[in-house]
């Protein structure tokens, strides 16, 4: 206990959690967004409980890593290699990493899954027989409470490798890293009815949501075979693309306010 509070007398140290406390919570982005849609897919006196439940397994996912450090830092290592050669680039080198980890098996699968899931979330938003409820009697049926945590418990394990790894590359003080694992956690716990309130709420944007998915997916999968894409980059897009539908959001509310006028 005394090692934990002379650890958290240091400025430096309190610094080190404010940014990773920020960088868990912009990680956790892609796992809210998720959780949201998916959700509300249920009827609605079950999407609070099934919010709470997808939230709590995804902290409690990221504090059982946290005590499996040395087995989160051996994901890493190669499992297998492939023995062809792809294409090579001006400076000859492959454009893909041919050497696997268990990490880049599982970021790999969590896109798939991810793009996966978006397509077919799409297909059903611009299916013109799906009527004028989000999701019609039949879809809402076929998806059990059982089935949305499940595919929220996949989705948390990928998210929280990735989240427990940029931890473990930002300090090496495990008490920082759970104070800012649960920080960031409890934010999105308090955030996660709102927004799922919001993107239900506003059709055009649960089609930018499933956008988002669509491409986090596609950054995961590249991200598995060894293609960096700088998440500074996808935020930033992302961000944007909020930006733009907040624009025609405002700008449909205004003609809705004058239109009466008329």
């Amino acid at each position: 206990m005394s090692n934990v509070l002379q650890l958290f007398s240091d400025p430096a140290n309190w610094l080190a959690l404010a940014t990773l406390v920020v960088m868990e919570v912009v990680l956790g982005i892609d796992n809210l967004v998720f959780v949201s849609i998916l959700t509300n897919r249920l009827p609605e006196a079950q999407r609070p409980r099934a919010r709470q439940l997808g939230i709590g397994f995804a902290l409690i996912a990221r504090l059982a890593l946290l005590g499996t450090i040395s087995w989160i830092v051996g994901l890493k290592a190669t499992v297998f290699e492939l023995p062809w050669k792809v294409a090579v680039n001006e400076d000859g080198h492959t454009p893909f990493d041919l050497a696997f980890s268990w990490r880049d098996l599982i970021l790999i699968s969590g896109g798939l899954f991810l793009v996966w899931k978006a397509t077919k979330e799409i297909h059903h938003n611009v299916d013109p027989n799906r009527g004028d409820d989000m999701f019609s009697p039949k879809e809402k049926a076929g998806m059990s409470f059982a089935g949305v945590i499940g595919q929220i418990l996949l989705l948390d394990m990928v998210f929280s490798i990735d989240s427990i790894l940029t931890a473990v590359g930002m300090t090496d003080e495990l008490p920082i890293m759970f104070v800012a694992v649960i920080a960031a956690v409890t934010i999105m716990l308090i955030a996660s009815g709102p927004l799922a309130r919001f993107i239900h709420d506003n059709p055009t944007v649960v089609m930018l949501a499933l956008g988002f998915l669509l491409m986090i997916g596609t950054v995961l999968i590249a991200d598995g075979f060894g293609v960096h894409v700088p998440k500074g980059y996808i935020y930033a897009a992302m961000a944007f693309s909020a930006f733009v539908e907040w624009l025609n959001m405002t700008a449909r509310k205004r003609a809705a306010a004058v239109a009466p006028k008329r």
